[in-house]
């Protein structure tokens, strides 16, 4: 606290009597207390005490026009619960009635007049002390709550980083890229939020998935990255990575590990109850495994991988969805074909997030391309920053150091800005937020 002494407490006077008002004045003043206030009107006691914001409150009981309890009444009002702000009542009528009916009111002391010097300065003084004592425990909590919220966000941030680099140690396995499981993130995502589920699910999902395959850790290279079909033998290893990432992220009590070693085990599951490892059907497959089947195959489709060479987008788009139904949830494929692939995943366009390093962008809300302008719709002031912070190259860990935000909620913003752009990937971000004006290249 900056003050040093209770002689800087403020001190405010409620009493209708001007010769009671000058007195206690007089009092405090040659006790050295600097900062007072004083009304004879105890009906501008509330306006004084909002502009002068007290340490202590002199009070007088028995006042025409408000009295001392109806002045305690509305200032209850107003001061908070967890605030000690003391109030020493002046009255000439000590029958424990009174005294009752005021501590019920708000009181904390009494003064008896006619008032004695001596008294009143060592009452005045332990309330402000213990005023001051009040502050310092609220400055040190809030200190305290202020060190627990950044911790708890660097241990947020190490989780989901960690989690970041377990997902690309499998990915590394056969995607020297490492793209594939923030891909099939990034999807899942979109995919959770056009099927309606809470924001904190979505984000989840949106770290969760990217660990769909770190079973593959545990599958020998020569299985992992053989190109061509694997014999029936190969394929039964091979199967075993859904157990392996399930064992890997079991047995703990966090909520995202819960969800990502549910994923692990049920990604490769069917909808017509033909896949693995446990052969569930329907909706015996938990949805977040339902979602992530068909973001997985689907970026597995467009990309080149050791057993396999990719396939143009419209025809992955086709296969998916002729598998709903068998292969996928029909109403995860519904939610798949709503979003416009063609378009957003256009090759033509040659622009890569980490080649934008020159970027201007105007914070102004656009309406979506094939929308009218509507609320809800619409990019925030604080999802334009991060979409420029995107264009320009940063991390997610970059760009929340850089706002002063989690990574976890950086990457909300981030997930948030796909689904209102309709893109799966930063570099397809960058080429929407140039047709629509957002952003622009500079010299």
């Amino acid at each position: 606290m900056e003050r040093s002494g209770y002689q800087y407490g403020r001190i405010l006077i409620v009493d209708d009597e001007e010769s009671n008002v000058r007195l206690l004045e007089r009092f405090l003043e040659q006790a050295g207390y600097r900062h007072i206030a004083s009304t004879t009107d105890p009906q501008k006691t509330l306006t004084l005490f909002i502009e002068f914001q007290p340490d202590l409150i002199l009070l007088d009981l028995h006042m025409p026009y408000l009295d001392g309890f109806e002045v305690m009444n509305q200032l209850r009002q107003i001061i908070p619960r967890e605030i000690y702000l003391p109030i020493l009542v002046l009255t000439a009528d000590i029958s424990p009635a009174v005294r009752q009916q005021a501590l019920a009111g708000g009181a904390n002391d009494f003064l008896t007049k006619p008032l004695d010097a001596i008294e009143v300065l060592l009452r005045i003084k332990n309330l402000l002390q213990t005023r001051f004592l009040h502050l310092q425990l609220q400055e040190q909590n809030h200190l305290l709550e202020e060190k627990v919220y950044e911790r708890t966000q660097e241990l947020e941030e190490a989780r989901v980083e960690i989690l970041k680099r377990l997902a690309l140690a499998a990915e590394y396995r056969d995607d020297t890229t490492g793209q594939h499981t923030q891909r099939v993130g990034r999807t899942a995502a979109l995919l959770a939020s056009l099927l309606g589920l809470p924001q904190p699910e979505v984000s989840n999902i949106r770290r969760a998935a990217p660990l769909h395959d770190v079973g593959k850790i545990g599958i020998p290279d020569y299985l992992l990255l053989k190109p061509g079909k694997l014999t029936p033998e190969e394929f039964e290893m091979m199967k075993t990575h859904t157990i392996i990432g399930a064992k890997i992220l079991g047995g703990g009590q966090v909520p995202l590990l819960k969800m990502a070693e549910e994923i692990a085990l049920t990604h490769h599951e069917r909808w017509d109850g033909l896949g693995y490892p446990r052969g569930l059907a329907g909706e015996a497959i938990p949805l977040v495994g339902r979602i992530v089947a068909v973001a997985d195959v689907f970026d597995a489709l467009i990309h080149v991988r050791p057993y396999k060479p990719a396939i143009p987008r419209d025809n992955a788009i086709r296969e998916i969805s002729l598998m709903s139904g068998l292969q996928f949830d029909p109403k995860v494929v519904q939610a798949f074909l709503t979003l416009a692939h063609s378009s957003e995943f256009s090759t033509a366009a040659e622009v890569q997030t980490d080649q934008v390093t020159n970027v201007e962008y105007w914070p102004q809300t656009l309406p979506l391309p094939g929308h009218a302008q509507q609320d809800g719709e619409l990019l925030t002031t604080r999802e334009h920053e991060v979409l420029q912070y995107i264009a320009e190259g940063f991390t997610s860990g970059e760009i929340a150091r850089t706002l002063g935000i989690s990574v976890g909620t950086a990457e909300d913003y981030i997930q948030h800005i796909f689904h209102k752009l309709n893109v799966f990937d930063r570099s397809q971000i960058v080429i929407r937020a140039l047709e629509l004006k957002l952003i622009r290249l500079t010299p």
